[in-house]
């Protein structure tokens, strides 16, 4: 492609952008159709929009994956999609406050009148869907279950009160804010990009000592996915060590300690 080619892709880009157009190649279509197929696709769309797509993408030709994809054996895998996603997107856009009742730890369920939810998550760790929200009568963000959810429905919030009740939200997010950095070991500087992909979840820079030939990764992350950011750094093995980031080394120590204590004696 030459540089003229260029400029004028860029220019037809920028004005699909400027009229919030999007253009899909045949192969996006084509995959598109086969994943409305799906079961949870019902529940991912609503039924007009459903029966567009549909119409839209009736000419277009399905991907038969079953005819060139073999799948291993593997565990169950929890709903990737769940009934909640659409309704409370819907709430969260409007910026609607919430009633929810959701069941609690130890049993019995619990009723929220004046919650206000701030964002939907997947928790790769756990392979579970999130709802992050703040309890104005507990005064504390929360993050609940879409599965232990009993009900939620929209409520009133006074349009003065919106701003304040999301900078309240930025606030405590700040504080549950951490970072870590991360050496890759010299003689696996050539993996670069896969111990790069292993932290493509997280928000991250990359700096590099020229003298030493070190490279360091510094990941910024929630205090709520350490374990998933462990398990990551665990995946790696022998290529990184934690150089900052205490309660990251401390948590390794400690399963380093418990492995060594339940197959130490084995190795002797």
């Amino acid at each position: 492609m030459n540089p003229f080619e260029k400029i004028f892709n860029f220019q037809i880009i920028s004005r699909l952008e400027e009229a919030g157009s999007l253009a899909l190649t045949s192969q996006e279509r084509s995959w598109l159709k086969t994943m409305l197929r799906h079961p949870a696709a019902a529940e991912a769309f609503s039924p007009e929009t459903l029966l567009k797509l549909n119409s839209l993408l009736e000419t277009e030709t399905s991907i038969e994956v079953g005819e060139i994809i073999i799948e291993k054996a593997r565990s169950k895998e929890r709903q990737v999609y769940h009934p909640l996603l659409r309704h409370l997107r819907r709430i969260i856009m409007q910026d609607q406050g919430i009633e929810i009742t959701y069941a609690i730890k130890h049993g019995g369920e619990r009723t929220d009148p004046s919650g206000f939810p701030h964002k939907l998550e997947y928790n790769m760790y756990k392979r579970e869907w999130y709802l992050q929200w703040y309890s104005t009568r507990q005064r504390s963000l929360m993050s609940t279950k879409l599965a232990n959810i009993i009900s939620v429905r929209p409520a009133p919030v006074p349009a003065k009160r919106i701003d304040g009740l999301k900078a309240r939200i930025a606030r405590l997010l700040d504080g549950r804010k951490a970072s870590a950095c991360i050496q890759v070991i010299p003689v696996y500087n050539a993996e670069l990009s896969r111990i790069l992909a292993a932290f493509s979840c997280f928000d991250k820079s990359v700096s590099f000592d020229e003298s030493a030939g070190l490279y360091h990764i510094t990941v910024h992350y929630m205090r709520d996915d350490s374990e998933f950011l462990l398990s990551r750094i665990r995946f790696l093995g022998l290529r990184v060590k934690i150089t900052e980031g205490e309660q990251l080394k401390q948590r390794m120590l400690m399963s380093a300690e418990m492995a060594v204590g339940r197959y130490g004696e084995l190795a002797e």
